[in-house]
């Protein structure tokens, strides 16, 4: 519920505030005082798009705020925890342009975008404008009355998440049939790419590994060569190193006991002739494994040779890399393998949900059916009384295809002098006509569901008398179970207002500027006579504001 509105340097309104009351809220005026004003004004806090030419003084910003009472509806709060705002009872919606011309939007003080105002705000505010009827003219919001009627909420939520999982299965599964068609054109190539490295059958690091194998190989001789040599000097000279050092040990060993420093010296070369003797028998064994091997050495360049030729086809420097694309290689012919079962598996699943949803959705249909004929005698009736008594509204449903709303494709068909020929909503009912008829359907769908505040902006344009005394008596009626906010130049709805606001232009500082206040009984019952039969009301038209009143 709209609590209160604040304005502020909006076109010709200064600054204006506006206390609303919990039902029947009615806001006259003379034409061109500003009423509209105020509509355009609180459509900025309802998300519409900002229009710079209604900040009229450049020098300080333009703010329009709306305080909401939320009523712990579950919607909202569960909007502003999804959107991590805080929630209470109380909700500030406000709305800033500045003197550079930029907007900016904020809910509860915390600054956030202008579709998250628009969201949050659609959830409490359904504003519906003179020639606002596009609405009622769109099949998606013709399917939402019958689904109003026939409570369809939880298990259209249901059914909607059905369909979105057998989209995205249905989806899954064309990729997977495009996938195997790729795989189809590619496996032969694959296949021969794999059986070649497959072949080829190489080892972690192998080509690096025989790459220094070679190596050694090709040098086989020189470092045998070089072993035996350091051997000789050793081990076999006619004076060996080794045994050079024994005798050296043996001599200083006799004055070990003479000098404290000899013995740590002694250790230290016996140590070095025990490791220059290992040194003499582990060159003996590599030289002796070492052997130049033609053969092996062919085998090994052929091995190269093929690793290579591998590596300069597949773009790619390492034993690895090849082994990786061997596996990549490998997983593409298991997948063309494993394609078909998955392609199996994915329709079945789909067939599921798509039976789980058709059964859904043919509830869905039979709970639309039942509601035709009983909104078409609520609408006709409403419209007598709204003043069209040969107009006559006609649903008609058709089945199609699954969508996301169902499988029904609605119709609200229209004649409006008993032709017997009806024709869509759009193509034939008038502005006025489109205004009453959505009065009608509105009044019924918020019996079902909980409508947000309703505002009706000058909707009673070109109706009067009796007609305007029956939109009163449902505004009125609609007015009991959720606020109203209507703009009207009609008498019979004023008289039936719970709070009657009049909207004027007064000159401050040779300004004009509109301004709006809440009427007493006495000063309503002089503004309803007025509205009846001028500036100077008659004592008839006096009476007759007054017993508007009082009734």
């Amino acid at each position: 519920m709209l609590q209160k509105l604040s304005i502020q340097n909006y076109a010709i309104i200064d600054e204006l505030e506006i206390d609303f009351s919990g039902q029947l809220n009615v806001i006259t005026g003379e034409t061109g005082a500003g009423k509209s004003i105020i509509i355009g004004a609180l459509g900025l806090i309802l998300g519409e798009r900002a229009d710079t030419t209604v900040l009229v003084n450049k020098e300080k910003k333009l703010v329009v705020e709306g305080l909401f009472s939320t009523d712990g509806r579950k919607q909202i709060n569960d909007f502003l925890k999804g959107q991590e705002l805080d929630a209470g009872n109380e909700l500030v919606l406000r709305r800033e342009i500045g003197i550079n011309g930029k907007s900016r939007a904020f809910i509860n003080d915390t600054p956030v975008t202008l579709a998250q105002l628009t969201e949050l705000s659609s959830l409490m505010v359904d504003l519906h404008q003179q020639f606002d009827t596009l609405e009622l003219t769109a099949n998606d919001f013709q399917l939402q009355v019958l689904d109003a009627l026939a409570d369809h909420g939880t298990r259209k939520d249901e059914y909607q998440t059905i369909f979105r999982k057998w989209q995205q299965v249905k989806k899954e599964t064309e990729e997977l049939k495009n996938q195997k068609s790729l795989f189809d054109k590619e496996a032969d190539y694959n296949r021969f790419q794999y059986q070649e490295l497959e072949d080829a059958g190489f080892k972690e690091n192998e080509l690096e590994e025989t790459d220094t194998e070679l190596k050694l190989l090709n040098n086989s001789e020189g470092i045998k060569a070089a072993l035996s040599k350091v051997y000789f000097e050793l081990n076999e000279n006619e004076t060996p190193l080794v045994q050079q050092l024994k005798i050296l040990i043996n001599q200083l060993n006799a004055y070990s006991s003479l000098h404290a420093g000899l013995p740590d010296l002694l250790q230290r070369l016996q140590s070095a002739q025990v490791e220059l003797q290992d040194i003499a028998s582990e060159i003996d064994h590599i030289s002796n494994q070492i052997n130049y091997d033609p053969q092996k050495i062919e085998q090994l360049n052929d091995r190269l040779s093929i690793g290579y030729k591998l590596q300069k086809k597949h773009g790619v420097h390492s034993t690895n890399e090849l082994l990786v694309i061997q596996k990549q290689l490998e997983e593409k012919l298991q997948a063309v393998l494993n394609i078909d079962e998955a392609i199996q598996q994915k329709e079945k699943e789909k067939d599921k949900l798509f039976a789980d949803a058709m059964i859904l959705a043919r509830t869905i249909s039979a709970g639309r059916n039942k509601q035709i004929k009983p909104l078409e005698d609520k609408v006709n009736t409403l419209l007598v009384q709204v003043g069209m008594p040969n107009a006559k509204l006609k649903v008609e449903i058709k089945s199609i295809e699954l969508n996301h709303s169902g499988a029904d494709a609605v119709e609200f068909l229209f004649d409006a002098n008993r032709s017997g020929q009806f024709q869509p909503v759009r193509k034939v009912a008038s502005g006025g006509e489109l205004s009453r008829l959505m009065l009608c359907i509105k009044s019924l769908v918020a019996q079902s569901i909980d409508l947000p505040t309703l505002i009706f902006d000058e909707i009673d344009t070109g109706i009067s008398g009796e007609a305007a005394r029956q939109v009163a008596i449902i505004m009125k009626g609609l007015a009991g179970k959720r606020q109203i906010i209507c703009i009207t130049h009609q008498p019979q709805i004023a008289g039936k207002a719970d709070a009657h606001f009049f909207v004027y232009k007064e000159i401050v500082r040779d300004k004009v500027k509109t301004n709006v206040r809440l009427l007493t009984t006495d000063e309503r019952i002089t503004t309803i006579a007025k509205m009846l039969s001028g500036e100077k009301p008659t004592v008839a038209a006096m009476e007759n504001a007054r017993e508007m009143l009082m009734n």
